[in-house]
């Protein structure tokens, strides 16, 4: 069984995977005997029954029925049925009783990206492969999930825990990781253009080595210069996925003419136009609906709440140097 669920399905790591796992084969199994009764007994009785020539044309037998047969068509189907509702009834109810000492932290999804609030004031920031969502092992981990724009779908394969993320609305999945590792984590609802690009990973590590992490997580930001800090939230907080730093038009535009741009006026898609500089940007990522280029759609989220005043100076300082490299 664990070599066949190693080639059908990812790692079993959270401590309800298996019982899940399980409960998928018992289906499967029983589905498959199920299709090689009937699939052999019609065959078996067509071959035992054809007509053969210079068969002597007949009726069938006076025999309407068999109670055991009949009986056997009722009850085995009823058993299987009972038995794949009560497994699967007390599954469910152990994928969503969360324990009272469970860690509660909250994760919102939005075009494109994830962010995340840690428990008891500890670091805020969006996950990507080169960030990854820090939990310990061992320990109940509750997320609370919501959107604030489309329907997304927070899924780690491992955990075998996957919840709808919806906007205007609270929901809640849990998982207890039994085993220490890097995980990958997808968006499993269609949410856009850059959609497969909504993922990331969830790092499991010693409880120890995650009270140290929490403690410390963000502090090394506070000594980077500004335009080094702006090239790292540039992959963190998720603007990889829309803007471009060689000059190439994505989703939105490019960082690259952005600051090539610097100083001239930028026409909005109202007819209305701003001219490119520290307050442009910054009024872009916090109101970004206010101020859609012309050409692109306004799907970008706005960023209020997300980055701080320092995170915003560093990401207008980071596009400065794009301008200065380009002209080198």
């Amino acid at each position: 069984m664990d070599r066949l669920t190693a080639y059908l399905f990812p790692e079993q790591v959270s401590t309800f995977a298996q019982d899940i796992d399980n409960l998928f084969y018992f289906i499967f199994y029983a589905s498959i005997a199920l299709l090689a009764i009937v699939t052999f007994g019609m065959i078996y009785l067509a071959i035992k029954y054809r007509f053969k020539k210079n068969d002597e044309v007949r009726l069938t037998s006076s025999i309407d029925h068999n109670s055991i047969l009949e009986s056997s068509f009722v009850i085995i189907p009823l058993i299987l049925v009972s038995i794949t509702f009560v497994w699967g009834i007390k599954s469910y109810l152990n994928m969503v009783t969360v324990p009272n000492d469970a860690i509660e932290m909250k994760i919102t999804g939005q075009s494109w990206y994830w962010t995340w609030d840690y428990p008891d004031g500890g670091p805020s920031n969006v996950f990507s492969t080169a960030e990854p969502l820090v939990l310990p092992v061992n320990t109940p981990i509750k997320i609370v999930l919501s959107s604030t724009d489309v329907l997304h779908s927070f899924y780690i394969p491992v955990m075998r825990a996957k919840m709808d993320v919806l906007p205007n609305r609270y929901n809640v999945m849990w998982f207890d990781a039994e085993k220490v590792g890097e995980y990958s984590i997808f968006c499993t609802e269609y949410c856009g253009t850059q959609h497969s690009q909504m993922s990331g990973t969830v790092k499991i590590v010693p409880i120890k080595v995650y009270e140290k992490w929490l403690t410390e997580a963000g502090s090394e930001d506070d000594d980077l210069p500004l335009d080094e800090l702006g090239a790292k939230l540039y992959t963190n907080k998720a603007c990889i996925t829309c803007h471009t730093l060689d000059g190439s038009a994505l989703v939105g535009p490019s960082y690259l003419q952005t600051s090539q741009m610097w100083g001239q006026e930028r026409v909005f898609d109202d007819g209305n136009s701003a001219t490119i500089d520290d307050n442009y940007i910054r009024n872009s990522i916090l109101e970004p609906q206010s101020q859609i280029v012309a050409g692109y759609q306004g799907v970008m989220p706005t960023y209020q709440g997300v980055l701080n005043d320092r995170e915003l100076d560093a990401l207008i300082a980071f596009l400065k140097t794009l301008k200065e490299d380009s002209e080198i």
